[in-house]
């Protein structure tokens, strides 16, 4: 029987972040403020979208060094978890170099992330689910991808609506961007981020990757992150006169503030307010329903 609850499939990554003011030059040692943290596509999803109140469930697959660590940190925010651990293999793993201006570089470790299976999924999952969400990163082995296959022919078999993060633009462009459309043709909601819109479209500009991703998946949200939102002045859910699929569990919102450092156990601390940032207006009976989106979004 479908319902509200919000199941994702995706990636639980333990980050290793290293805030350096300088270059970062060979055979040097470099100052630099290091940090562990709970991560992943799919955990950072699950951790807000529970923070906000919805009931989640976290399909995934962890490594033997560190999996009751996020599972408890999971737990905390309210995410239910159904893990598999293997024994051969270490939960993925990223290391993250941000200099003083924010660009990034990364070394990635999927480990056992990159091994979740057919294997590790059951139907009864879906009871009392009203979406399925994937993690691009899921499609990128192939055991995720036959994965992914059977749960949104399942999800889609019983009616409850199917939406992907495309997850990362140099995965996705070593597995074809035609060929992620095709793995992905069950879903009615696709959320990139711009370079992301960008890739899978051809076009330069987020208002135009918008239009063309809402014509091939019917919703396309396109996350600008910092740099503003288009269009500039008002940020729109455009659909089709039809229910809302995305339900009950998500839900309007002001844009407010995330200060740095902010977190789902903060989000849900009494007092602190939503600390997490969210547009979604509805304007009935226009089509394509598409929408550019200024902030930080989890789904």
């Amino acid at each position: 029987m479908n319902g509200d609850a919000l199941l994702i499939i995706g990636d639980v990554v333990t980050d290793v972040v290293a805030l350096h003011g300088s270059p970062v030059l060979a055979g040097e040692d470099t100052a630099a403020e290091i940090v562990l943290r709970p991560g992943g596509s799919g955990a950072n999803t699950a951790a807000w979208a529970a923070c906000l109140g919805a009931e989640v469930h976290l399909l995934a697959k962890l490594g033997y060094d560190s999996s009751e660590w996020h599972a408890t940190e999971l737990i905390n925010t309210g995410v239910q978890p159904h893990f598999s651990v293997d024994p051969d293999h270490p939960t993925a793993v990223v290391i993250a170099m941000v200099d003083k201006s924010g660009e990034r570089s990364m070394l990635t470790n999927r480990g056992a992330g990159d091994l979740i299976s057919e294997d590790d999924w059951d139907p009864a999952l879906l009871d009392g689910v009203g979406r399925l969400h994937l993690s691009g990163y899921v499609l990128f082995a192939e055991p995720g991808l036959r994965l992914a296959a059977r749960a949104m022919a399942d999800a889609v078999a019983a009616g409850i609506t199917v939406s992907v993060d495309p997850a990362s633009t140099g995965p996705l462009r070593d597995f074809g961007v035609e060929r992620f459309m095709q793995a992905t043709a069950a879903a009615e909601l696709i959320l990139p981020n711009l370079d992301e819109a960008l890739l899978l479209t051809g076009v330069t500009s987020a208002e135009r990757a918008a239009v063309l991703l809402s014509e091939r998946y019917g919703t396309a949200v396109v996350k600008l992150g910092a740099e503003g939102r288009w269009p500039r002045e008002t940020v729109r859910w455009w659909r089709r006169p039809r229910a809302d699929p995305l339900r009950s569990w998500t839900r309007r919102a002001q844009v407010t503030p995330s200060p740095p450092g902010s977190s789902p156990r903060r989000c849900a601390a009494p007092g602190r307010g939503r600390l997490w940032r969210w547009v979604a207006v509805p304007v009935p009976h226009v089509w394509p329903r598409w929408a550019a989106v200024h902030g930080t979004v989890w789904i």
